[in-house]
């Protein structure tokens, strides 16, 4: 589901630094993430047990 949540505290990817493919995150009310650059897209919301094993995974590599 997508829906645009502009109050939310958004972070910017560590990983982004000037490229133009860039995702932000929010991890309010579960995980939100969205397009930098689309900020009004609407965003990609997933539990936040689903994000932690997520980026659990992504440390392991």
């Amino acid at each position: 589901m997508t829906v645009p949540h502009n109050n939310d505290a958004w972070r910017k990817s560590s990983r982004s630094a000037r490229e133009t493919n860039c995702v932000e995150v929010s991890l309010r009310s579960g995980a939100r993430v969205r397009d930098t650059k689309d900020r009004d897209g609407g965003t990609l919301q997933v539990p936040f047990a689903a994000w932690q094993a997520f980026t659990s995974h992504l440390r392991e590599q």
